[in-house]
């Protein structure tokens, strides 16, 4: 198994999470072939959630694998609507059940904003506006805290906050948050609020660690692709490795864990493929490539304005 793949980071909990997993956002009914590939190839680090739909797909994989569950890292997360504190019991064990699972090993808070109570995941006006909700994300992460002693969860954390709603979180909670799942990439680092994290020992995982790869985020024509970045691309022609590996590889050696997604199966054991470690005078020239810019901002879709205070907020 590779080095870098092979390595695992501590978190407050005192459990290890692996560096690099599978993401299994979007392709729902590729997720169960991709999350098999993915534990064959040797990853031990699968992320999902909620709203993905792929969570059945996760624990049939799982399962298929014949891999012992105390070796499997899993990643969900609590969707929008079922923010109430009175829902978060109920909506961590409709994942259990679809995953087939007894625990995870991570439950987040997917947003820090709230839609309207219900099972709709989407809930709209007849404007098809998303109807939001005025609960609490602390109120909402303090119920997350009593899941963590029922031992359904073994960890809890956040997904796409900002510094002002960690530090809240900080000041108001029992808990801190294990893990900070948030954007980060090459042309998105946010090194200040990374630093803030280590400060108070919070892990960061990095999504969308290739930026722009995703055709959602519809900035192709406008950016290009980060993949195709020549400072990633020349780094990679060093090592005999892509960019994409490159990219991956540099977020590791920030002692980040990184979440690529792909249904390709060559690709899926492609990025699992790091066992290099980047010279710190490469690690210096991606550094220096940081754009600030952030492609996912669900700001106005969600009518909340998210990521108030940090690099990339899209005006």
């Amino acid at each position: 198994m590779a080095a870098n793949a092979q390595k695992t980071f501590k978190l407050s909990t005192g459990a290890q999470i692996p560096a690099i997993g599978l993401g299994t956002w979007q392709d729902e009914a590729a997720q169960e072939a991709a999350v098999l590939v993915a534990l064959q190839a040797g990853y031990r680090h699968i992320d999902t959630a909620r709203c993905y739909g792929t969570e059945p797909a996760v624990g049939k994989a799982i399962k298929q694998s014949g891999i012992p569950r105390s070796e499997i890292f899993v990643t969900t997360k609590l969707w929008n609507n079922k923010h109430h504190p009175d829902d978060v019991g109920q909506a961590l064990q409709q994942s259990l059940d679809d995953l087939g699972l007894e625990y995870i090993d991570l439950f987040l808070m997917h947003w820090p904003v709230a839609f309207k109570r219900g099972d709709d995941p989407f809930p709209s006006d007849k404007d098809g506006n998303l109807i939001t909700e005025n609960i609490d994300y602390l109120d909402t992460y303090i119920a997350m805290e009593g899941v963590l002693k029922s031992g359904k969860a073994k960890a809890i954390g956040v997904s796409n906050f900002s510094r002002q709603e960690i530090e809240r979180i900080l000041e108001k909670a029992t808990t801190k948050p294990a893990v900070h799942q948030m954007e980060l990439h090459p042309w998105l680092q946010q090194q200040a609020f990374f630093d803030f994290h280590q400060t108070h020992g919070i892990h960061v995982t990095q999504y969308s660690p290739f930026g722009n790869s995703n055709e959602i985020y519809g900035s192709r024509e406008q950016h290009g692709l980060l993949v195709n970045d020549e400072t990633l691309v020349e780094i990679g022609k060093k090592y005999g490795k892509s960019s994409n590996q490159v990219a991956l590889a540099w977020g590791i050696s920030h002692g980040r864990s990184v979440i690529p997604k792909s249904k390709s199966p060559e690709r899926i054991i492609q990025n699992f493929d790091i066992a290099f470690e980047l010279e710190p005078s490469d690690i210096e020239k991606i550094n220096s490539i940081d754009k600030k810019i952030r492609f996912n901002d669900s700001s106005k879709d969600f009518g909340y304005e998210l990521f108030t205070d940090l690099d990339g907020k899209q005006k």
